[in-house]
């Protein structure tokens, strides 16, 4: 690529408008070390699609690196695609994620392509489900999930409802590469090439919300439990729109909000970060749940696809479930349901992904069901269920990172249906006495400890994601000789497909004796290198410890 300045040069004297021109100019002049990060690559188009800051430049989110990526991928579905073409797009609550969606369904539209955009912000499950629901080619979703407001995002669904993955990632991935300059994008009608753009809302909404509903599994123990209180927050995000009406339809009568989180609003103005996993996200919620004596705390991420809980210990104090135990606790409640209704047999499946707890693993095991382990990201379980349908039965799947699925309407993480199962799950529990607290250790008791950490390093620009190259690249050449005190024995590293039988990926893993594992992996999202622990025994707390300062200090 050209050097920054050249780049940025061309902003300034191109076809562009002369707002961004003149933000180009004062990022130049205030601000020399963004001004650089902003113009020094092109903003990858990687196989989920776009993630960054937001602002002018090259490696940033704006109205013309979504407009370009947007023609790229209108021209993969032009040459490849037979017959009628459409795609659905949804946006959340985020800063320009109206925009970017309006921009994407103009710019499909103007290529010939139909579009059916939703009325207002939807979930990125929903989005999911319009797909197939529509018979869609594909599929936009404006959103970066979690991450903290300067980001915005964009990804890519394909005719299954799930995420693009190969070969169509890297052939959308090829075409978006193509488009050098805004020129070449389809941002204005062309009179004789309209595809259309057709509003979707409350019809699709009410689909949605009966397919999720006849997944549950409990009526009597939902109506013998119907008084339990449950406080949820959506930080801000669209999942006020249909996680407390999926609550109330399941007889639900104490739901209490967070009034101020209700709002949507990308500035996410009463938390840092609008992510459940991280705790003081959930602060408002618990002293809510202090207030109202509630059971149970739900939350959901911006696009609500994730969702963290909360839920009372023995001594009545709120403790929050991290990913690991919410999927495993779930996949426990459903496979007893399943076993007692006679749904099981030797074609239904749960699946996991390599740093998701072997505690599923160890649940699916018992029940004689067959657990897949996948690479990180929703995408490769949804392309599990795709491989499966004509064989299989997909009952459900998760990821350590507050993700999870249950059925085959949606062919990416839920966070509608995993909260409405969490409390079905809970009047179920409460049926034996116990709270979701105790159930988790009743869990445990029966399978063993398994406690799980995830820790992160920040590193961010171009010197950070340099140093997260060189990170990598000394765990490869010179592996530790030891894990938590314990010898090393086995060494996976998921860039050698012909050992995992996986796709390539950035990924380590280190195993010691005792089973405990390290996995190391950059994101693919954001400035982070995430480091996986995960221990057993009733010495594994202490041996998280061990790791934590092994590897991160």
């Amino acid at each position: 690529m050209a050097n920054y300045k050249e780049v940025a040069a061309s902003w300034i004297t191109g076809n562009f408008d002369p707002e961004t021109k003149g933000k180009v100019i004062e990022l130049r002049n205030t601000d020399p070390v963004a001004f650089e990060d902003a113009f020094y690559r092109n903003l990858e188009f990687g196989t989920g699609g776009l993630r960054g800051i937001m602002g002018v430049g090259t490696n940033r989110m704006n109205k013309y690196t979504v407009g370009m990526a947007t023609q790229g991928l209108a021209n993969y579905i032009k040459a490849n695609v037979e017959g009628e073409k459409s795609v659905c797009i949804s946006y959340d609550s985020r800063n320009n994620s109206k925009l970017f969606a309006k921009i994407s369904a103009d710019v499909l539209s103007n290529n010939g392509i139909h579009v059916y955009l939703f009325d207002n912000l939807r979930p990125t499950p929903e989005l999911s489900y319009s797909i197939r629901a529509k018979g869609a080619t594909a599929g936009i979703m404006v959103t970066a999930s979690h991450n903290p407001k300067e980001y915005n995002g964009y990804k890519v669904f394909w005719s299954d409802g799930g995420q693009i993955t190969s070969p169509v990632d890297k052939d959308i991935v090829a075409e978006v590469a193509k488009i050098s300059d805004p020129s070449q994008v389809r941002f204005n009608p062309v009179d004789d090439n309209i595809g259309g753009i057709e509003a979707m809302g409350a019809e699709m909404d009410e689909m949605y919300l009966k397919d999720i509903l006849s997944l549950m599994l409990s009526p009597e123990s939902r109506a013998r439990h119907k008084d339990i209180k449950i406080v949820y927050t959506p930080l801000h995000g669209c999942g006020v729109r249909l996680v407390p009406e999926c609550l109330r339809r399941l007889g639900f009568e104490h739901v209490y909000h967070v009034p101020a989180q209700d709002v949507s609003d990308g500035d996410f103005p009463t938390v840092v970060s609008p992510n459940p996993e991280e705790p003081a996200a959930m602060k408002m919620a618990l002293d809510r749940a202090d207030e109202v004596g509630a059971d149970i705390v739900l939350a959901t991420d911006p696009d609500a696809d994730r969702m963290g809980i909360a839920v009372r210990d023995n001594e009545g104090k709120m403790v929050q479930f991290n990913g690991n135990q919410t999927g495993a606790m779930l996949t426990y409640y459903i496979l007893n349901r399943w076993k007692e209704l006679g749904k099981l047999d030797s074609t239904k499946y749960c699946v996991k992904t390599i740093v998701t707890t072997e505690l599923i693993a160890a649940i699916c095991k018992s029940f004689g069901i067959k657990c897949y382990n996948v690479l990180t990201g929703f995408k490769y379980i949804a392309e599990i269920v795709k491989a499966n349908e004509a064989t299989g039965e997909f009952i459900c799947g998760g990821e350590e990172s507050y993700g999870f699925n249950i059925g085959q309407f949606v062919r990416d993480k839920c966070a509608q249906v995993a909260c409405s199962m969490v409390a079905e799950c809970a009047a179920w529990a409460a049926d034996q006495g116990l709270t979701l607290y105790q159930l988790m250790q009743k869990i445990y008791a029966e399978y063993g400890l398994y406690v799980e950490k995830m820790v992160y390093i920040v590193r961010k620009g171009k010197t950070g994601a340099e140093e997260i190259e060189k990170i990598m690249a000394d765990y490869r050449s010179t592996p530790p000789k030891t894990i938590a005190g314990r010898r090393l024995v086995k060494v996976i590293d998921y860039l050698k497909p012909e050992e995992t039988g996986l796709p390539k990926s950035n990924v380590l893993q280190f195993f010691n004796e005792d089973g405990d594992v390290v996995s190391v992996r950059p994101s693919g999202t954001e400035p982070k290198i995430k480091f996986y622990f995960g221990a057993t025994g009733d010495d594994a707390p202490g041996k998280i410890e061990l790791l934590k300062k092994q590897f991160v200090g």
